[in-house]
């Protein structure tokens, strides 16, 4: 089975941790998806790209949840969702899944 990139894993966890949070109406949950998916592309940057690199993506990981929401005020909460997920998931490319 083809492992999926970290960069993946990290965008999806951003877009799909607001979503169920939206859907469900339950933070704790959208919360739930968020930290999971973080805790496995951290995994993953860590195995890919050593320690500093996944402690400089994780805190990009935050940085990008915490980021959206003033920016979900200047362009909607979507827009920003998806801005700081691509944002993290090219970083996650550029330092750890282009590696392989």
């Amino acid at each position: 089975m083809a492992k999926v990139p970290a960069a993946a894993v990290a965008a999806g966890g951003l877009i799909g941790g607001y979503g169920v949070a939206r859907w469900t109406g339950k933070r704790q949950l959208g919360g739930a998806v968020l930290a999971v998916a973080g805790a496995t592309a951290a995994r993953q940057w860590r195995q890919q790209a050593g320690g500093r690199a996944a402690s400089a993506l994780t805190a990009a990981y935050v940085a990008g949840f915490a980021g959206s929401h003033p920016l979900a005020k200047k362009v909607g909460a979507w827009p920003a969702v998806f801005g700081v997920a691509g944002a993290v998931a090219l970083a996650s490319w550029a330092v750890a899944d282009r590696r392989g």
